[in-house]
């Protein structure tokens, strides 16, 4: 009898563990998300997280609180998004900067791709390089080149921290055009887009995102757009190639990760939600006007594609003898 007593347990138990992951689905999110966002307020990772955040308001019937935390050009966020619990109520949003910070922290302690799950790329902006135009003089890059050939280190140039897309975009440029500016690195794009547009700093190299609405109200030049074709955007801004430099392409893509250990079928949903958002008219029309293609990559294809960004990132780190400063 007692035999009999634990094989029907044991067959119950079974049974409700195979309804456990359905429930589960089904009753997430029962409470607030949290999105840590690595950088200041006003950067171009929020420029995409938070509209992004509010629309997946609406489809999960839960708000999902978006929690800035800047540093060490997004390392300090992802650290801490590394060792949140891996219940499904935190996320996190990182973007290019983090496939290159393993070649510049070789004492990160976390790994982006061992200590996350990729949900999915959230939007793809490419670079622009801006100028303030009232301190810089050039309308083309042809003319930003000679100017900084002629004045070594006299001009400066912003970016969202050390390591970051920007800061390395910076490096490319120089070393392509044979020029020598004076780096400035802040704690997110979003200061260095504000003292960019005061006037406290020279250009900056920026994605899309952030710096489209400035360069549309006349606040910041465009000189050139990093991409192989123009975008809809600043339709009237040239290319890096139409405007002379060769092979001059960086984009600042934003994704969407969990903390490793978060339940498959969280995973799952979130990124069938995220999906979902995408094409809805308000993010298509959100995206269109900061500069961003929809992106397509999500799950394992985004985790390959991080395989080779990192391994891309590395090599230009290397080969631009870029070092923290």
């Amino acid at each position: 009898m007692t035999t009999r007593r634990h094989l029907i347990i044991a067959a119950a138990a079974v049974s409700l563990g195979g309804l456990a992951a359905p429930a589960l689905a089904q009753t997430w999110p029962a409470r607030p998300i949290t999105f840590i966002v690595p950088f200041p307020a006003g950067g171009g990772t929020d420029a995409f997280a938070r509209p992004l955040a509010a629309q997946l308001d609406q489809q999960l019937g839960q708000r999902i609180v978006i929690e800035n935390r800047g540093g060490a050009g997004g390392t300090v966020g992802a650290s801490a998004a590394a060792k949140a619990a891996p219940d499904g109520y935190t996320f996190f949003v990182g973007a290019a900067h983090h496939a290159i910070a393993p070649a510049l922290y070789p004492r990160l302690d976390y790994d982006i791709q061992k200590d996350f799950i990729p949900i999915a790329v959230i939007a793809q902006p490419p670079q622009v390089i801006v100028v303030h135009p009232g301190k810089v003089q050039a309308k083309t890059v042809a003319e930003l080149v000679d100017y900084a050939r002629k004045n070594p280190e006299k001009l400066n140039y912003a970016s969202a921290g050390n390591g970051t897309t920007h800061h390395l975009a910076g490096e490319l440029f120089q070393i392509s055009t044979r020029t020598r500016l004076t780096h400035v690195p802040y704690r997110g794009a979003g200061p260095a887009l504000q003292d960019t547009v005061a006037g406290q700093v020279d250009l900056l190299f920026d994605g899309l995102g952030s710096s489209a609405a400035q360069i549309q109200s006349g606040a910041l030049r465009a000189l050139a757009v990093a991409a192989p074709s123009r975008s809809e955007a600043v339709p009237d801004v040239p290319t890096a190639k139409e405007a002379g430099l060769e092979g001059f392409e960086v984009s600042t893509w934003y994704a969407l990760w969990v903390p490793k250990g978060t339940p498959p079928e969280i995973v799952t949903r979130m990124r069938d939600e995220v999906q979902k958002a995408l094409k809805t008219p308000t993010i298509e029309a959100a995206w269109k006007k900061n500069g961003s293609p929809m992106p397509t990559l999500a799950g394992d294809d985004f985790g390959k594609f991080i395989t080779a960004e990192v391994e891309r990132w590395g090599k230009v780190v290397k080969e631009a003898q870029v070092k923290l400063e």
